[in-house]
């Protein structure tokens, strides 16, 4: 009977608090006991979202009206979640806006409507342009990179979500399956996290598209999609308003988003129409309309009208950066009296943000002087920097990481007497002239309005009909069934235990290792692979290794789910941190013997398929062990009330750790190197003494094993700047990549100082110039690669 006390209290508050939930106050819940925090009521929603992302797996929708802070939160999101994610947005500007990749090269999807039918067997190409999942599987295969990335998140996030369509989030539901092995969840068991207003932007359905979608989808927008209809997931919507604070202007707002405008409102809003002779000497003042050709005429009229000269910028564009990600033009004209608009926020301080208006006062050689609106506060334009990223796994740490693929260098602004109301969407204005009139899209009028702080800034250029006044109603009806904030509080107790049994289960099961294993086996014929036996039984130990464990794993899932369902807190932590520290102990033996077996991999012949399938399953032991070190820990913090925590220290270790061993095997197979070829060169000594390899030959074997410059200075008793001026006579040779022993940041460098060097320099010069930061031997593997040379290096080949 007293074993029942703490769960009866706990219901008995539950019923309290879901019958007559008290404003101020979210609960935290754990497996026996309750605890009420208070919190302000306008954080209510953002701790609720954070609490689902980091102790539940359930997907989430986390939407908002303008201006309510789902873009800051998507900001905030690194600094507040343990979980390892990507960001993803429809199109590459929301892509750049979001600090992510667009869906199409995430998951390197074709274009074209995705079928979410896999019994057609004629092409279905023959009728439009449209793929299935086998097809994907076939035609557009992931890379081995992407594929890492996808195994090694916990969440994708999805921004812009309101234009991502049904059949484009199916088909990311596959991808995601078939990257994981996981075919068995929704996702390939990966946590969505999807943003956005469904009121703004819409998906866009090509004409030719809409029957064969109607076929299989009940609409576009992103909630029919087939995969999320069969997954848990949960509506969260954001309600405090941070942009507006009238109350009369957000009712109105309101009414527009939900179809339930009045005649009192829509005579409310023309009370601010403007005659074209009032709005003609508004100065300081942007129009917001319907069309691109609207906004251009505008911006282009206003230009030419302006009797001073024109300037061209150019922006400079490094790398992969395609045009459609262009986040401003990259030919800007201006002249000196343009109005224009900042596209981002300052990165250094707080002189201005998106959406901030200002005159240009002065163009002098690239120098552009610009006077702020209403402060009237003088500021000299600098270029900022955008950068195009690809998500990677790093080959040493084995984390998540990104890499800029490309750049691009411009002023942050644009023409600003006009922009379009789709791109005024994440901006706010203290006041704007409006003109919908020709408003052809749901929504679009409300986007518009809502632009503003209050309805004292409001300009109508046109009066507003309610004719063009529309939102779709299926989104109305979305929102009125799923938005259901009152169920949250009893939804995240169920779902954290959910989630904490869900853990147990996927952490200490080893069927996805194994199963790799036996797909490895199956593709590669590893006996005829290699001369060697000692590296044959490399990937059958690890799998007997696996295999044996199989039972164990079982039994340790069974004890710690039957803990949890008993409410034994004290005895499952201890449990699974005992469990924990020896399955860390069993994982790590089988990853030395791993890395060993691919560092020698890497310095043999024709393996490269083999090569990419046992570094894959590198990751995959990584990622394992990294649910072995959070899985004790998490539980602990969410059954004590947490729901945010830091597992960045466990991070570090591991980093350090993977460190040391890499170091540790690649000496150990470097000098196994050395070794057999001292051998080979005995054997071949009496047959050809010319068959003796060189010096450098040494040097470049070490190197190709993965050992760094010093390691092999350090073994073979030599100077690094010796080992250098080897690899410098390979890369001559193009024996070599420099890319193997040298950053593309390092060569950049030295290649942009080589062009600046005057005829007839010398090497010495060059140091000079470099500040003595690079050695000779890097020097010249530089003038090597580039064909730059020195008066020295020219003498010597001539």
């Amino acid at each position: 009977m007293n074993d029942e006390i703490p769960i009866l209290r706990s219901l008995a508050i539950l019923l309290s608090f879901y019958l007559f939930p008290p404003s101020n106050y979210y609960l935290y819940f754990n497996s026996d006991f309750m605890t009420a925090k208070s919190i302000l009521p306008e954080t209510e929603m953002i701790a609720s979202a954070v609490q689902f992302i980091n102790s539940t797996a359930s997907h989430i929708f986390l939407t908002g009206k303008a201006g309510t802070g789902k873009t800051t939160f998507l900001k905030n999101l690194a600094k507040r979640t343990h979980k390892s994610f990507v960001v993803v947005a429809p199109t590459g500007i929301a892509a750049l806006n979001a600090g992510g990749v667009t869906i199409h090269s995430q998951f390197l999807f074709p274009f074209g409507m995705f079928v979410p039918d896999r019994s057609i067997t004629h092409d279905i190409h023959q009728a439009g342009n449209y793929y299935t999942s086998d097809m994907l599987a076939r035609k557009h295969p992931l890379n081995s990179a992407r594929k890492q990335v996808l195994r090694s998140i916990d969440l994708l996030v999805i921004d812009e979500v309101s234009m991502l369509r049904a059949d484009l989030l199916d088909a990311i539901d596959y991808r995601l399956k078939a990257a994981r092995g996981n075919f068995r969840q929704p996702f390939g068991g990966v946590q969505l996290l999807l943003i956005g207003d469904l009121y703004q932007l819409p998906p866009v359905v090509k004409q030719e598209d809409e029957e064969q979608l109607k076929k299989y989808y009940n609409s576009a927008w992103f909630f029919d999609a087939l995969a999320l209809r069969q997954s848990d997931w949960v509506y969260i919507e954001l309600d405090k308003i941070f942009r507006q604070t009238d109350d009369a202007f957000i009712r109105l707002l309101n009414n527009l988003r939900n179809n339930q405008v009045t005649l009192e409102d829509i005579a409310v809003l023309n009370e601010y129409h403007k005659s074209p002779a009032e709005i003609q000497n508004m100065r300081e003042v942007i129009t917001l309309t319907t069309h691109n050709y609207k906004a251009d005429e505008l911006n282009r009229n206003a230009l030419q009208e302006l009797k001073t000269p024109l300037h061209v910028l150019a922006a400079e564009v490094d790398g992969d950066f395609p045009e459609s990600m262009f986040p401003v033009l990259a030919r800007l004209e201006l002249k000196e009296g343009a109005q224009i608009m900042f596209t981002k926020n300052d990165n250094d301080g707080k002189a201005y943000f998106n959406g901030k208006l200002a005159t240009v006062t002065s163009i002098q050689d690239d120098e552009i002087e610009v006077s702020m609106a209403e402060t009237h506060q003088p500021y000299t334009l600098k270029k900022e920097v955008w950068e195009n990223k690809r998500y990677t796994i790093n080959p040493t740490s084995q984390e998540l990481d990104d890499e800029v693929v490309g750049t691009f260098e411009q002023y942050p602004i644009k023409l600003a007497w006009a922009i379009t109301v789709h791109k005024s969407q994440g901006l706010t204005f203290d006041k704007a002239i409006i003109d919908v009139r020709q408003a052809f899209a749901d929504g679009q009028v409300y986007v518009a309005l809502s632009r503003l702080r209050s309805l004292e800034g409001l300009i109508l250029r046109t009066r507003i009909d309610a004719n063009v006044i529309s939102t779709n109603q299926q989104v109305v009806s979305f929102s009125q069934q799923y938005h259901q904030p009152e169920t949250l509080v009893a939804r995240m107790q169920t779902k954290q235990l959910q989630f904490i049994e869900e853990l147990i289960s996927k952490t200490f099961e080893f069927d996805t290792l194994i199963k790799e294993i036996a797909y490895i086996k199956k593709t590669n014929d590893v006996s005829a692979a290699f001369e060697e036996d000692s590296m044959k039984p490399v990937l059958e130990q690890i799998h007997e290794s696996l295999n044996a464990e199989i039972q164990n794993t079982q039994k340790f899932r069974k004890q710690l789910t039957e803990l949890l369902q008993s409410n034994n807190k004290d005895q499952l932590l201890s449990r699974l941190k005992k469990g924990s520290e020896y399955y860390n102990h069993f994982l790590y033996s089988i990853v030395k013997l791993l890395v060993e077996h691919i560092e020698l991999v890497k310095t043999r012949k024709r393996v490269k398929g083999y090569l990419t399938d046992i570094t894959d399953l590198d990751q995959l032991i990584g990622k394992k062990r990294e649910q072995v070190d959070k899985a004790q820990y998490l539980t602990q913090n969410i059954l004590e009330g947490n729901h945010e925590f830091d597992f960045s220290h466990l991070a570090k270790e591991r980093e350090k750790e993977r460190y040391r061993l890499l170091e540790e095997i690649r000496t150990k197979v470097g000098l196994r190197l050395m070794k057999e070829q001292k051998e080979s060169r005995g054997r071949k000594a009496k047959k050809n003494k010319k068959d003796e390899p060189s010096t450098y030959d040494i040097t470049l074997t070490m190197l190709e094993s993965g050992m760094t410059i010093e390691t092999i200075a350090k073994e073979r008793g030599l100077a690094p700047g010796t080992i250098e001026g080897h690899l410098a006579k390979a890369v001559s040779a193009n024996r070599i990549s420099i890319l193997k022993f040298m950053s593309e940041q390092d060569v950049g460098t030295i290649t942009h100082a080589l062009k600046e060097m005057p005829e007839g320099f010398t090497s010495k010069d060059l140091f000079t110039k470099l500040g003595g930061k690079f050695g000779y031997g890097m020097l010249r593997a530089v003038m090597n690669h580039t064909g730059i040379q020195s008066t020295r290096q020219r003498e010597e080949s001539l």
